[in-house]
Protein backbone atom coordinates (compact mmCIF):
# COMPACT_ATOMS: atom_id res chain seq x y z
CA UNK A 1 0.00 0.00 0.00
CA UNK A 2 2.49 2.28 1.34
CA UNK A 3 4.89 1.71 -2.24
CA UNK A 4 1.29 2.59 -4.46
CA UNK A 5 1.27 5.71 -2.96
CA UNK A 6 4.80 6.36 -3.30
CA UNK A 7 4.25 6.11 -7.12
CA UNK A 8 1.23 8.01 -6.95
CA UNK A 9 2.95 11.18 -5.42
CA UNK A 10 5.90 10.71 -7.81
CA UNK A 11 3.80 10.73 -10.68
CA UNK A 12 1.92 13.85 -9.10
CA UNK A 13 4.77 15.80 -8.28
CA UNK A 14 6.37 15.19 -11.72
CA UNK A 15 2.91 16.42 -13.78
CA UNK A 16 2.89 19.49 -11.49
CA UNK A 17 6.50 20.53 -12.10
CA UNK A 18 5.82 20.10 -15.83
CA UNK A 19 2.80 22.17 -15.49
CA UNK A 20 4.79 24.85 -13.67
CA UNK A 21 8.25 24.70 -16.65
CA UNK A 22 10.16 22.85 -14.33
CA UNK A 23 11.16 20.26 -16.01
CA UNK A 24 14.38 19.74 -18.35
CA UNK A 25 14.83 22.13 -21.44
CA UNK A 26 15.03 20.22 -25.27
CA UNK A 27 18.67 20.30 -26.34
CA UNK A 28 19.41 22.81 -28.66
CA UNK A 29 19.25 21.93 -32.63
CA UNK A 30 22.99 22.75 -34.33
CA UNK A 31 22.28 23.02 -38.46
CA UNK A 32 25.90 22.52 -39.94
CA UNK A 33 26.40 23.21 -43.86
CA UNK A 34 29.50 23.64 -45.40
CA UNK A 35 30.28 26.17 -48.26
CA UNK A 36 33.93 24.65 -49.02
CA UNK A 37 33.67 25.63 -52.68
CA UNK A 38 33.96 28.49 -55.30
CA UNK A 39 31.15 30.91 -55.00
CA UNK A 40 29.00 30.29 -57.98
CA UNK A 41 25.17 29.87 -58.44
CA UNK A 42 25.74 26.25 -57.60
CA UNK A 43 26.96 27.09 -53.89
CA UNK A 44 24.12 29.89 -53.95
CA UNK A 45 21.44 27.24 -54.73
CA UNK A 46 23.06 25.13 -52.36
CA UNK A 47 22.78 28.27 -49.89
CA UNK A 48 19.21 28.71 -50.49
CA UNK A 49 17.92 24.96 -49.75
CA UNK A 50 20.13 24.34 -46.79
CA UNK A 51 18.66 27.48 -44.83
CA UNK A 52 15.27 26.45 -46.09
CA UNK A 53 16.06 23.15 -44.32
CA UNK A 54 17.14 24.79 -41.54
CA UNK A 55 13.37 26.67 -41.06
CA UNK A 56 11.90 23.28 -41.55
CA UNK A 57 13.57 21.23 -39.08
CA UNK A 58 13.21 24.49 -36.36
CA UNK A 59 17.13 24.79 -35.67
CA UNK A 60 18.25 27.04 -33.28
CA UNK A 61 21.51 27.75 -34.27
CA UNK A 62 23.21 27.23 -37.91
CA UNK A 63 26.94 26.95 -38.68
CA UNK A 64 28.53 27.54 -42.12
CA UNK A 65 32.00 25.77 -42.04
CA UNK A 66 33.22 27.79 -44.97
CA UNK A 67 36.68 27.32 -46.71
CA UNK A 68 37.09 29.24 -49.44
CA UNK A 69 38.49 31.77 -52.06
CA UNK A 70 35.38 34.10 -53.57
CA UNK A 71 33.73 33.71 -55.99
CA UNK A 72 30.93 35.49 -58.19
CA UNK A 73 29.93 38.70 -56.39
CA UNK A 74 26.55 38.86 -57.28
CA UNK A 75 25.80 35.15 -55.92
CA UNK A 76 27.56 36.32 -52.94
CA UNK A 77 25.32 38.76 -52.19
CA UNK A 78 22.56 37.22 -52.50
CA UNK A 79 24.02 34.61 -49.95
CA UNK A 80 24.68 37.50 -47.43
CA UNK A 81 21.07 38.97 -47.68
CA UNK A 82 19.61 35.39 -47.10
CA UNK A 83 22.31 35.61 -44.16
CA UNK A 84 20.93 38.49 -42.40
CA UNK A 85 17.37 38.11 -42.93
CA UNK A 86 17.55 34.52 -41.18
CA UNK A 87 15.38 34.40 -38.65
CA UNK A 88 17.74 32.64 -36.00
CA UNK A 89 21.34 33.32 -35.39
CA UNK A 90 24.38 32.56 -37.65
CA UNK A 91 27.60 31.54 -36.98
CA UNK A 92 30.76 30.86 -39.65
CA UNK A 93 33.58 28.37 -38.68
CA UNK A 94 36.54 29.75 -41.04
CA UNK A 95 38.99 26.67 -40.74
CA UNK A 96 40.51 27.94 -43.82
CA UNK A 97 39.68 30.73 -45.80
CA UNK A 98 37.11 33.27 -46.39
CA UNK A 99 38.46 35.37 -48.93
CA UNK A 100 37.08 38.32 -51.10
CA UNK A 101 33.24 36.81 -51.93
CA UNK A 102 33.48 34.27 -48.73
CA UNK A 103 34.57 37.41 -46.54
CA UNK A 104 31.45 39.13 -47.34
CA UNK A 105 29.49 36.30 -46.16
CA UNK A 106 31.25 35.62 -43.10
CA UNK A 107 30.85 39.63 -41.72
CA UNK A 108 26.94 38.48 -42.46
CA UNK A 109 27.16 36.13 -40.13
CA UNK A 110 25.89 36.73 -36.18
CA UNK A 111 29.30 35.39 -34.82
CA UNK A 112 32.71 34.74 -36.42
CA UNK A 113 34.71 31.62 -35.40
CA UNK A 114 38.50 30.61 -36.60
CA UNK A 115 40.58 27.62 -36.59
CA UNK A 116 44.28 28.25 -36.18
CA UNK A 117 46.16 29.28 -39.62
CA UNK A 118 42.80 30.98 -40.38
CA UNK A 119 42.35 33.89 -42.79
CA UNK A 120 39.42 36.23 -43.51
CA UNK A 121 39.62 39.46 -46.25
CA UNK A 122 41.40 40.55 -49.33
CA UNK A 123 37.89 41.20 -50.91
CA UNK A 124 39.19 43.34 -54.32
CA UNK A 125 36.61 42.78 -56.68
CA UNK A 126 38.77 41.04 -59.56
CA UNK A 127 38.53 40.16 -63.20
CA UNK A 128 39.02 36.98 -65.00
CA UNK A 129 42.73 37.40 -65.68
CA UNK A 130 43.24 38.49 -61.85
CA UNK A 131 43.78 42.10 -62.24
CA UNK A 132 40.81 44.73 -60.43
CA UNK A 133 37.71 45.29 -61.44
CA UNK A 134 36.81 48.74 -62.56
CA UNK A 135 35.98 51.23 -60.03
CA UNK A 136 32.00 50.68 -60.11
CA UNK A 137 32.13 47.25 -59.32
CA UNK A 138 35.09 48.22 -56.37
CA UNK A 139 32.13 50.90 -54.99
CA UNK A 140 29.80 48.40 -54.88
CA UNK A 141 31.63 45.68 -52.84
CA UNK A 142 32.91 48.44 -50.58
CA UNK A 143 28.98 49.61 -50.12
CA UNK A 144 27.87 46.47 -49.23
CA UNK A 145 30.61 45.78 -46.92
CA UNK A 146 30.58 48.58 -45.08
CA UNK A 147 26.28 48.24 -44.58
CA UNK A 148 26.55 44.44 -43.68
CA UNK A 149 29.77 45.08 -41.32
CA UNK A 150 27.46 47.68 -39.60
CA UNK A 151 24.49 45.40 -39.45
CA UNK A 152 26.55 43.32 -37.48
CA UNK A 153 27.97 45.62 -35.27
CA UNK A 154 31.49 45.39 -36.30
CA UNK A 155 34.03 48.06 -37.85
CA UNK A 156 32.80 49.42 -41.36
CA UNK A 157 35.94 50.84 -42.23
CA UNK A 158 37.87 47.81 -41.41
CA UNK A 159 35.34 45.94 -43.64
CA UNK A 160 35.87 48.84 -46.20
CA UNK A 161 39.99 48.46 -46.54
CA UNK A 162 39.32 44.50 -46.71
CA UNK A 163 37.97 45.66 -50.80
CA UNK A 164 39.84 48.99 -50.93
CA UNK A 165 44.02 49.17 -50.69
CA UNK A 166 43.64 53.37 -50.90
CA UNK A 167 41.74 53.12 -47.48
CA UNK A 168 44.31 53.50 -44.64
CA UNK A 169 43.20 52.44 -40.91
CA UNK A 170 45.69 53.71 -38.61
CA UNK A 171 47.22 51.49 -36.96
CA UNK A 172 45.93 48.11 -38.80
CA UNK A 173 47.02 48.82 -42.65
CA UNK A 174 48.89 51.10 -44.38
CA UNK A 175 48.01 52.56 -47.88
CA UNK A 176 48.68 50.24 -50.80
CA UNK A 177 47.68 47.23 -49.56
CA UNK A 178 44.10 45.89 -48.57
CA UNK A 179 43.30 43.94 -44.81
CA UNK A 180 43.83 40.45 -44.87
CA UNK A 181 43.47 39.27 -41.10
CA UNK A 182 44.93 35.84 -39.69
CA UNK A 183 42.97 34.52 -36.41
CA UNK A 184 44.59 36.64 -33.88
CA UNK A 185 44.73 39.61 -35.82
CA UNK A 186 40.85 39.11 -36.42
CA UNK A 187 39.94 38.31 -33.20
CA UNK A 188 41.83 41.71 -31.83
CA UNK A 189 40.04 43.90 -34.36
CA UNK A 190 36.61 42.41 -33.41
CA UNK A 191 36.22 40.27 -36.79
CA UNK A 192 36.21 36.86 -34.86
CA UNK A 193 34.51 36.05 -31.70
CA UNK A 194 37.90 32.99 -30.93
CA UNK A 195 39.81 30.47 -32.23
CA UNK A 196 38.51 26.75 -32.20
CA UNK A 197 39.31 23.92 -33.22
CA UNK A 198 35.88 22.35 -33.72
CA UNK A 199 32.43 22.54 -33.35
CA UNK A 200 32.16 21.57 -29.89
CA UNK A 201 34.23 24.33 -28.66
CA UNK A 202 31.98 26.80 -30.85
CA UNK A 203 29.17 26.00 -28.93
CA UNK A 204 31.02 26.10 -25.15
CA UNK A 205 31.94 29.09 -25.98
CA UNK A 206 28.60 30.37 -27.05
CA UNK A 207 27.26 28.70 -23.59
CA UNK A 208 25.40 25.71 -25.30
CA UNK A 209 26.27 22.36 -23.49
CA UNK A 210 23.34 20.54 -24.55
CA UNK A 211 22.81 19.91 -28.32
CA UNK A 212 21.86 17.88 -31.28
CA UNK A 213 23.95 18.30 -34.64
CA UNK A 214 21.62 18.07 -37.94
CA UNK A 215 24.32 17.68 -40.56
CA UNK A 216 22.80 19.16 -44.04
CA UNK A 217 23.34 17.14 -47.06
CA UNK A 218 21.73 17.34 -50.66
CA UNK A 219 18.76 15.22 -51.47
CA UNK A 220 19.05 12.56 -54.49
CA UNK A 221 17.82 14.90 -57.01
CA UNK A 222 20.42 17.61 -56.59
CA UNK A 223 22.95 14.75 -56.36
CA UNK A 224 21.56 13.70 -59.75
CA UNK A 225 22.33 17.01 -61.38
CA UNK A 226 25.60 17.61 -59.72
CA UNK A 227 26.45 14.30 -62.12
CA UNK A 228 24.63 15.70 -65.51
CA UNK A 229 26.23 19.06 -64.85
CA UNK A 230 29.78 17.22 -64.55
CA UNK A 231 31.98 18.26 -67.66
CA UNK A 232 32.41 14.30 -68.67
CA UNK A 233 28.90 14.20 -68.52
CA UNK A 234 27.52 16.95 -70.51
CA UNK A 235 30.13 16.04 -73.61
CA UNK A 236 28.33 12.89 -73.83
CA UNK A 237 25.19 14.53 -73.96
CA UNK A 238 26.16 16.82 -76.24
CA UNK A 239 27.41 13.78 -78.71
CA UNK A 240 24.19 12.29 -78.10
CA UNK A 241 22.21 15.89 -79.11
CA UNK A 242 24.15 16.01 -82.08
CA UNK A 243 24.53 12.23 -83.80
CA UNK A 244 20.55 11.34 -82.71
CA UNK A 245 19.48 14.79 -84.77
CA UNK A 246 22.10 13.70 -87.58
CA UNK A 247 21.09 10.28 -87.84
CA UNK A 248 17.14 11.26 -87.67
CA UNK A 249 17.72 13.20 -90.81
CA UNK A 250 19.29 10.40 -92.64
CA UNK A 251 16.40 7.69 -91.76
CA UNK A 252 13.24 9.77 -90.95
CA UNK A 253 10.51 8.14 -89.26
CA UNK A 254 12.73 5.61 -87.50
CA UNK A 255 11.72 7.88 -84.35
CA UNK A 256 14.52 6.39 -82.18
CA UNK A 257 17.70 9.08 -82.91
CA UNK A 258 15.51 11.91 -82.12
CA UNK A 259 14.11 10.32 -79.07
CA UNK A 260 17.57 9.88 -77.79
CA UNK A 261 18.49 13.76 -78.38
CA UNK A 262 15.66 14.99 -77.27
CA UNK A 263 16.24 13.11 -73.69
CA UNK A 264 19.86 14.07 -74.03
CA UNK A 265 18.64 17.83 -74.71
CA UNK A 266 16.27 17.61 -71.54
CA UNK A 267 19.65 16.22 -69.13
CA UNK A 268 21.88 18.69 -70.56
CA UNK A 269 19.72 21.91 -70.22
CA UNK A 270 17.43 21.45 -67.29
CA UNK A 271 20.32 20.73 -64.65
CA UNK A 272 21.87 24.13 -65.76
CA UNK A 273 19.06 25.94 -65.54
CA UNK A 274 17.90 24.89 -61.78
CA UNK A 275 21.57 25.64 -61.11
CA UNK A 276 21.07 29.11 -62.59
CA UNK A 277 23.69 28.64 -64.94
CA UNK A 278 21.29 28.34 -68.11
CA UNK A 279 19.49 31.27 -68.86
CA UNK A 280 16.26 31.63 -71.34
CA UNK A 281 17.99 33.36 -73.85
CA UNK A 282 20.75 30.77 -73.89
CA UNK A 283 17.86 27.75 -74.46
CA UNK A 284 16.65 30.66 -77.33
CA UNK A 285 19.93 31.01 -78.94
CA UNK A 286 20.07 26.77 -79.15
CA UNK A 287 16.73 26.34 -80.59
CA UNK A 288 17.17 29.41 -83.23
CA UNK A 289 20.29 27.66 -84.31
CA UNK A 290 18.73 24.51 -85.18
CA UNK A 291 15.36 25.98 -86.92
CA UNK A 292 18.62 27.86 -89.41
CA UNK A 293 20.51 24.79 -89.90
CA UNK A 294 16.97 22.75 -90.68
CA UNK A 295 16.12 25.82 -92.95
CA UNK A 296 19.58 25.32 -94.67
CA UNK A 297 18.86 21.86 -94.94
CA UNK A 298 15.51 21.56 -96.37
CA UNK A 299 14.49 25.15 -97.65
CA UNK A 300 17.36 27.31 -98.60
CA UNK A 301 19.72 25.87 -101.28
CA UNK A 302 23.46 25.84 -101.16
CA UNK A 303 25.11 25.80 -97.71
CA UNK A 304 25.86 29.53 -96.92
CA UNK A 305 24.48 32.41 -93.89
CA UNK A 306 21.93 30.41 -92.55
CA UNK A 307 23.50 26.78 -91.91
CA UNK A 308 27.05 28.75 -90.43
CA UNK A 309 24.97 31.03 -88.44
CA UNK A 310 23.01 27.68 -87.25
CA UNK A 311 26.10 25.92 -86.09
CA UNK A 312 27.54 29.05 -84.74
CA UNK A 313 24.61 29.88 -82.24
CA UNK A 314 23.32 26.19 -81.52
CA UNK A 315 27.18 25.65 -80.53
CA UNK A 316 27.65 29.13 -78.79
CA UNK A 317 24.28 28.24 -76.51
CA UNK A 318 25.90 25.08 -75.51
CA UNK A 319 29.25 26.47 -74.22
CA UNK A 320 27.15 29.47 -72.75
CA UNK A 321 25.21 27.41 -70.41
CA UNK A 322 27.90 25.74 -68.54
CA UNK A 323 29.42 29.55 -67.94
CA UNK A 324 28.34 32.18 -65.31
CA UNK A 325 27.98 35.27 -67.77
CA UNK A 326 26.13 37.97 -67.62
CA UNK A 327 24.62 38.46 -70.96
CA UNK A 328 27.68 38.23 -72.99
CA UNK A 329 29.79 39.69 -70.23
CA UNK A 330 32.46 37.55 -68.85
CA UNK A 331 34.64 40.26 -66.84
CA UNK A 332 34.39 37.60 -63.59
CA UNK A 333 34.13 34.02 -65.17
CA UNK A 334 37.81 32.40 -64.43
CA UNK A 335 39.53 31.92 -67.59
CA UNK A 336 39.73 27.99 -66.77
CA UNK A 337 35.59 27.55 -66.39
CA UNK A 338 35.45 29.12 -69.85
CA UNK A 339 38.46 27.09 -71.32
CA UNK A 340 36.60 23.58 -69.77
CA UNK A 341 33.17 25.27 -71.51
CA UNK A 342 34.51 25.33 -74.88
CA UNK A 343 36.91 22.31 -74.66
CA UNK A 344 33.90 19.93 -73.22
CA UNK A 345 31.40 21.10 -76.28
CA UNK A 346 34.43 20.68 -78.95
CA UNK A 347 35.39 16.89 -77.79
CA UNK A 348 31.14 16.61 -78.15
CA UNK A 349 30.99 17.70 -81.47
CA UNK A 350 34.33 15.67 -82.34
CA UNK A 351 32.68 12.79 -80.77
CA UNK A 352 29.64 13.40 -82.87
CA UNK A 353 31.31 13.95 -86.34
CA UNK A 354 32.91 10.69 -85.31
CA UNK A 355 29.86 8.82 -84.72
CA UNK A 356 28.40 10.07 -87.84
CA UNK A 357 31.21 8.78 -90.34
CA UNK A 358 32.14 5.65 -88.29
CA UNK A 359 29.08 4.42 -87.00
CA UNK A 360 26.49 5.81 -89.76
CA UNK A 361 26.97 2.77 -91.62
CA UNK A 362 27.20 -0.05 -89.12
CA UNK A 363 24.42 1.09 -87.76
CA UNK A 364 22.04 0.72 -90.75
CA UNK A 365 23.49 -2.37 -91.31
CA UNK A 366 22.57 -3.62 -87.46
CA UNK A 367 19.50 -5.82 -86.45
CA UNK A 368 18.30 -3.57 -84.07
CA UNK A 369 18.20 -0.72 -87.06
CA UNK A 370 16.85 -3.33 -88.92
CA UNK A 371 14.03 -4.15 -87.23
CA UNK A 372 12.60 -0.27 -86.91
CA UNK A 373 13.11 0.54 -90.28
CA UNK A 374 11.83 -1.22 -93.82
CA UNK A 375 15.00 -3.13 -95.33
CA UNK A 376 13.31 -4.77 -98.13
CA UNK A 377 14.28 -4.15 -101.76
CA UNK A 378 12.23 -4.49 -104.82
CA UNK A 379 14.89 -5.67 -106.70
CA UNK A 380 14.02 -6.22 -110.68
CA UNK A 381 15.20 -9.76 -110.65
CA UNK A 382 12.70 -10.51 -107.98
CA UNK A 383 9.80 -9.43 -110.47
CA UNK A 384 9.64 -5.70 -109.49
CA UNK A 385 9.93 -2.54 -112.50
CA UNK A 386 9.41 0.84 -112.50
CA UNK A 387 9.12 3.11 -115.28
CA UNK A 388 12.34 3.18 -117.22
CA UNK A 389 13.98 5.46 -119.18
CA UNK A 390 13.89 3.77 -122.39
CA UNK A 391 16.87 6.37 -124.23
CA UNK A 392 20.41 5.75 -122.74
CA UNK A 393 21.69 8.51 -121.28
CA UNK A 394 24.96 7.29 -119.83
CA UNK A 395 28.09 9.50 -120.99
CA UNK A 396 25.94 12.46 -122.10
CA UNK A 397 26.70 15.91 -120.68
CA UNK A 398 24.12 18.62 -119.19
CA UNK A 399 24.18 21.21 -116.42
CA UNK A 400 22.61 21.00 -113.07
CA UNK A 401 19.32 22.47 -112.99
CA UNK A 402 19.48 23.09 -109.42
CA UNK A 403 21.66 22.21 -106.55
CA UNK A 404 22.35 18.61 -106.08
CA UNK A 405 22.94 17.69 -102.77
CA UNK A 406 22.92 15.39 -103.83
CA UNK A 407 19.84 14.54 -105.26
CA UNK A 408 18.39 17.29 -107.30
CA UNK A 409 17.82 18.45 -111.37
CA UNK A 410 19.56 18.27 -114.37
CA UNK A 411 18.95 19.71 -117.92
CA UNK A 412 19.96 17.68 -120.56
CA UNK A 413 19.57 18.58 -124.19
CA UNK A 414 16.73 21.34 -123.23
CA UNK A 415 14.88 19.04 -120.86
CA UNK A 416 14.38 18.29 -116.95
CA UNK A 417 15.84 15.03 -115.30
CA UNK A 418 15.39 13.68 -111.63
CA UNK A 419 19.49 13.06 -110.60
CA UNK A 420 21.84 12.17 -108.34
CA UNK A 421 25.34 12.26 -107.22
CA UNK A 422 27.83 10.39 -105.24
CA UNK A 423 27.42 11.92 -102.38
CA UNK A 424 29.43 15.32 -103.45
CA UNK A 425 27.05 18.41 -103.44
CA UNK A 426 26.63 20.41 -107.30
CA UNK A 427 26.05 24.03 -107.57
CA UNK A 428 23.67 24.99 -109.87
CA UNK A 429 24.53 25.55 -113.18
CA UNK A 430 27.67 23.11 -112.77
CA UNK A 431 28.26 20.93 -116.08
CA UNK A 432 28.01 17.29 -115.39
CA UNK A 433 28.06 14.27 -117.01
CA UNK A 434 25.44 11.26 -116.51
CA UNK A 435 27.37 8.03 -115.14
CA UNK A 436 24.52 5.89 -114.41
CA UNK A 437 21.13 5.54 -114.73
CA UNK A 438 18.64 3.54 -112.70
CA UNK A 439 14.82 4.06 -113.44
CA UNK A 440 13.55 7.22 -114.05
CA UNK A 441 17.06 8.85 -111.97
CA UNK A 442 20.14 9.79 -113.37
CA UNK A 443 23.77 9.12 -111.57
CA UNK A 444 25.46 12.33 -112.69
CA UNK A 445 28.92 13.66 -111.55
CA UNK A 446 30.62 17.16 -112.31
CA UNK A 447 32.22 17.22 -115.70
CA UNK A 448 36.19 17.34 -115.16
Amino acid sequence: MKSKLYFFLCFVGLLCMSLMGWTQTDSTLVFLMKLDAEIDPRTNRYTEQALDKALEVGADIVVIEMDTYGGALNDADDIRTRVLEFEKPVYVYINKDAASAGALISIACDSIFMAKGASIGAATVVTQDGSAAPDKYQSYMRSIMRSTAEATGRNPQIAEAMVDETIEVDGISATGKVITFSTSEAIKHGFCEAQVDDLGQIMERSGVADYELYEFELGLSEKIIAVFINPFVSGILILIILGGIYFELQSPGVGFPILAALVALVLYFIPYYMNGLAEYWELALFFIGIVLIGLEIFVIPGFGVAGIAGIFLSTGALILVMINNDLFDFSFVPADTIATAALTTFLGLIGAFILMFVGGVRLIDSQMFKRVSLPMVMDAKQGYSSNFKKESFLGKEGVAYTVLRPSGKVMIDEEIHDAYSRGEYIDKDSAIVVIGQEGNSLKVKMKA
